[in-house]
This record gives C-alpha cells, structure tokens and sequence, in this order.
C-alpha cells in the first residue's frame, strides 16, 4: 500500500490526501518519539531483534510497512527505562535501549540509518532511508552523572528529556509531588552541560516550574518531544500558554502528542471522574465482584468520549497562535500512546497532513511542521555547541 493509501478514505478527501502524500515525498516527517525500542525489548529481552517489523503486524503501531506509510523521513526513537529504575540499573538499562536502536539499523540497512546531527538526517531523506536518531526518555538515565551524560552523547543520543513520570534527585516532574521548586542547582549544570555538548534538551514530562527554569539558562533551542497545548486539554503533561509564548526567543519547538488523554480535555475529565467513582467505591469497600458491577454500570451511563485526529490538528492551530509557525513538530509516542480515532498507527501520518491543508495551512508551514522546525532546533543546539566549545578552548588557552 502507498503512503497514506486509506480504502476507507471518502472520495472528496482524496484530492487533500493526494497532496498531503506529495508533501512527505517533498519534507521528511521527524517524528520526535517512538517506543518501539521498548516494545521490542518488552516482547523478547533475550533478542529484540525476533519481532519482523519487516512486516505488517497484526499489533503495535509501528513496523516498517507501516513507516512507510506514513512518510516518515526521521524517528526519534526513544531508550525509555522506567522511573522506578534507578542508579546504576537505569544507566545500564538505557545503554542497553540504545544498543536496540543500532540493532535496528543493522538488522534493516536498507531502511534506517543512525544519524545524530540535522545533515545526516537531510541526507539520509534524500537517500530514501529512515533517519534513526536517539532521545533518551527521563534524567534518571543517567544517575545524576554529568559523566554519564557524556556517555550517552558519546553513544548517539540527541536528546534527554530531564524527568519521567517521577521526579530525578535534581528536576521536578509535571506528575509528581514538587520537591525542588523546579530545577535545582546541580540540574542547571545538567541543562548547561548539554547545550555545551550539543544535545537537546526535553521538557515534556517536567514540571511548568522546570520548564521555565529551563528557558532562564538554556543557550540552545529547547524542545518538547511528545506534548501538546495544555489550553486545549488541561493534563500537566502539556505546554501552558506562558511557555509557548518563550519558545519564540529560544527558537523551541513543541513536538504536538498522539495520545488520547493528552489530546482531548472531554476524555481527560472522563477520565478523572471514572478515577474518583472508583476510589469512592474502594472506601465502600463493597467487595471486587460489586466494585466491577458498578464500574461498568457508570461507563455505560456515562460512554468515554473520543480522541479525535481534529483535535490534534486543534492543538497544532493553537502552539501556531501562541508560539508561531516555526515552533511546532510532530511528536506522535506510538507504541507508549495512541487512541486517537483517524490516527491509530504511523501509517496515518499524511491524514493529518491532509486535515491541515483542509484548514488552510501552506504547503511551506506543512513542511516547517514535519520536520523543518526540528531540523532547525537541532542546528542550533549544534551551533550552541560549538560556540561554547570554542569558548572553552579560549579560556583554557588564556590561562596557559
């Protein structure tokens, strides 16, 4: 099947969708966070390698049929480890995700191709291949070691998003209790040691205080791998408007999220009501049988709304609004994400393409959004780098 190539797709769309498949031949499509890695390693720990993503699947939401598909020209794959794992165990996890991505370009030389600045992504687009970058998926990767850090830079990966889902010893998380007010001391070190070394630093995940830390140190362009607009659905996990409105001077981008709860507020509250009615029959303590019964009993008097591709596209025209056309990606956390109707896999990619041209953006805007924007950021996290390396150099000549 062709890229995009949907039967199901009514015929009047056909003309959006021809010209969206037109504009990934044209621009790469960098999406800034895939788990697949993790899946495969979920899958068979002993070999990853078992899965033949060579083929469609039945399953999951990414193989290489459907990449294809989708257009896409980069993937950010993510070495996610889990917050509960800590210290040594965390560094060694990580490296180990990160051997998984080489496997990949090893086992699939044809397709993908380990790149880790914004040329090698351009040339691998023009060569046809999927460009395989690595973005590291929570601080605690690297045990509160600038030396570790180093590693993982020195290993390929581009990116660190500072938290997870739990709080490191040195940054606060959008989904924890807060402990240090943001970044502490040793965390501003963290953020600076990566724009010296040339690696983007990732603010989905911490905290609205983090964030703005952050923006007040950060010398290179920040970005948001998988988040979206927090006016539109309100879950901490997303950007507020007084962020947004800061990646204009850092030259940020917001890679907007495919996952449902982080794309539709309707769901979001949902959400949070089915939580609360369980917990209120949890103190009943009415038994699990009982608790089960009227769980369902709720759902079906109270049916779980929908995230919809449109509402994607709705937090895509809001960052344009706040922040502008040149701070938006594509971040879509497949195979961690998903429930999105009309987006259910990476193969749906030119739909949403096709959604944008519908509400009126260029052909030039579409492709800032795929991957220009992010092309952009990573060029000036690589020339942050070399001016502060530069400066290093001096200043160590001066003292000699």
């Amino acid at each position: 099947m062709a890229i995009g190539q949907t039967p199901e797709a009514p015929s009047q769309d056909l003309d959006l969708l021809s010209r969206a498949i037109g504009i990934h031949a044209k621009y790469p499509l960098i999406d800034g966070h895939n788990d697949l890695p993790w899946r495969l390693r979920a899958l068979n720990q002993r070999n990853p390698m078992a899965l033949d993503i060579s083929k469609r699947l039945d399953d999951g939401q990414t193989d290489i049929p459907r990449l294809r598909e989708g257009g896409l020209g980069g993937q950010f794959w993510s070495v996610y480890v889990p917050a509960t794992l800590t210290g040594d165990e965390a560094v060694r996890t990580t490296k180990e995700q990160i051997g998984i991505v080489y496997k990949l370009a090893r086992t699939y030389p044809d397709v993908f191709e380990i790149c880790t600045t914004a040329e090698q992504v351009e040339r691998t687009f023009q060569k046809g291949r999927i460009a395989s970058l690595i973005g590291m998926e929570g601080g605690h990767s690297i045990n509160a070691s600038l030396d570790v850090l180093r590693d993982m830079y020195f290993l390929g990966a581009r990116y660190m998003t500072l938290t997870h889902s739990k709080n490191t010893p040195w940054a606060d998380s959008a989904t924890d209790t807060p402990q240090h007010g943001g970044l502490t001391e040793f965390g501003v070190e963290v953020v600076r040691e990566m724009n010296r070394l040339g690696m983007l630093v990732d603010l989905s995940h911490v905290s609205e205080e983090t964030m703005n830390d952050v923006l007040d140190v950060a010398e290179a362009p920040v970005i948001f791998s998988h988040s979206s607009a927090r006016a539109i659905c309100g879950h901490a996990r997303n950007v507020p408007d007084g962020v947004l409105k800061r990646l204009k001077s850092n030259g940020g981008v917001v890679m907007v999220v495919i996952l449902d709860s982080y794309v539709s507020e309707e769901l979001r509250l949902w959400q949070e009501a089915r939580q609360e009615h369980r917990r209120s029959l949890d103190v009943q303590a009415v038994g699990v049988e009982a608790i089960e019964a009227q769980m369902r009993e709720w759902e079906r008097k109270n049916p779980q709304p929908k995230a919809t591709l449109a509402q994607v596209a709705d937090h895509i025209d809001h960052v344009r609004k706040v922040a502008g056309i040149d701070h938006i990606g594509i971040g879509g956390d497949y195979d961690g994400g998903g429930g999105v109707e009309g987006l259910e896999d990476v193969s749906k990619y030119p739909m949403l393409t096709a959604e944008l041209l519908r509400r009126g953006y260029s052909t030039s805007d579409i492709g800032k959004i795929l991957g220009l924007n992010v092309l952009r950021a990573m060029r000036g996290a690589e020339k942050t780098s070399q001016r502060l390396r530069r400066d290093e150099t001096a200043i160590a000549a001066a003292r000699h």
